[in-house]
């Protein structure tokens, strides 16, 4: 009797924690599985172009003028989980918060972006370096991977607390709307951009910089805002 119960209780125990794991794997939304792109549009379209396309399970920029495309769905607090690869000397990026209207006819008049580099095929300025909020805020250091090999990269918005994160390791960390994020985008090109950085719902987006570049594991998970950040 005493086996007995002792399996149950067991079984009962595994099955609390199978279920908690289930749910905290819930909280993850598959933009991309590696075969369907039913989240994705371009900007300012119904779909995705063809200059986008699947291969080998991954979201590969096979065209140029493609177009950037976008996620269907808007998104505040989050956190976005995804791999990238870069072309030799490509250049490409991660936007989020994006604002579609008909006068921004990009989606980097209104989105900040994570900037992906081939760091040592281009000599691009530290504000311009794979992992930095492009033009505001560079990475604390290079931690890209060879050309070729596929680098994992996180998007953290918590309210105005904002991280990216490559390769494990956090290379930017601002606070949007601070002081010294004002101070920063005042001394930028986005200066005189009246839609730039504005928004704290938006799209996620991926660039068509003209460079080959492919994407896989994409997922994201609406967070709850701490608010004593």
């Amino acid at each position: 009797m005493k086996i007995k119960n002792f399996i149950v209780t067991t079984l009962a125990l595994m099955a609390i924690i199978t279920v908690n794991t289930v749910n905290a794997q819930d909280n993850w939304q598959v933009l991309f599985d590696g075969t369907d792109l039913s989240q994705w549009r371009n900007y300012q379209q119904n779909q995705v172009s063809d200059g986008w396309a699947i291969n080998n399970g991954e979201l590969t920029l096979v065209k140029k003028g493609a177009g950037d495309i976008m996620t269907k769905q808007q998104y505040d607090n989050f956190e976005l989980s995804l791999e990238w690869k870069i072309s030799a000397a490509g250049n490409s990026g991660v936007f989020y918060h994006v604002v579609e209207n008909d006068e921004l006819p990009q989606v980097y008049y209104s989105g900040l972006e994570m900037q992906i580099l081939d760091n040592h095929g281009r000599s691009e300025p530290p504000l311009e370096q794979a992992g930095a909020l492009f033009a505001l805020y560079s990475p604390v250091a290079d931690f890209t991977k060879p050309v070729g090999e596929f680098n994992v990269a996180r998007i953290i918005v918590d309210g105005d607390h904002i991280e990216h994160w490559l390769n494990g390791h956090k290379v930017v960390d601002y606070q949007r709307n601070s002081k010294d994020f004002n101070q920063q985008l005042h001394e930028s090109k986005f200066a005189t951009w009246p839609v730039f950085a504005k928004s704290s719902l938006g799209h996620i987006a991926l660039q068509d910089h003209g460079d080959e570049v492919a994407f896989r594991n994409i997922k994201i998970r609406r967070i709850t805002q701490n608010k004593s950040k």
